[in-house]
């Protein structure tokens, strides 16, 4: 697309034009990917354009951010439930360390009753 044609399009056209340019290189860069895409220079051309764009977009004085919401659809998540962490307590900092002494306690028994000492 030509500068002169970016420059005679409105707010709104320069916003949808901006999506679909992206899009149209997002879906270029996934044919790439799978070598599918047959004409590289594409890529180069959709690039200069999403740049023109962007050049006439900062010229008018347009907010890029504004411009990529209002383009695309917005759309309702649905409700996630949150997850919660309980908060740990001393009880609970206790418990790890509770387990490692019965271990170790337990691995002394079973090397005093083979009888080896543990440094034989």
């Amino acid at each position: 697309m030509d500068i002169d044609k970016v420059r005679a399009l409105t707010d709104a056209e320069l916003r949808s034009e901006l999506a679909t340019q992206r899009r149209h290189l997002y879906d270029l860069r996934f044919q790439l990917a799978t070598r599918q895409l047959t004409d590289h220079s594409q890529l180069t051309n959709t690039r200069r354009s999403i740049a023109r764009l962007l050049t006439v977009i900062t010229e008018r004085g347009l907010n890029e951010n504004e411009v990529a919401r209002a383009a695309t659809p917005t759309r309702s998540a649905p409700a996630r439930p949150t997850l919660r962490r309980r908060r740990s307590t001393t009880a609970d900092a206790a418990k790890p360390a509770a387990k490692s002494a019965a271990k170790s306690t337990a691995a002394k028994k079973t090397s005093a009753k083979s009888g080896t000492g543990g440094n034989e």
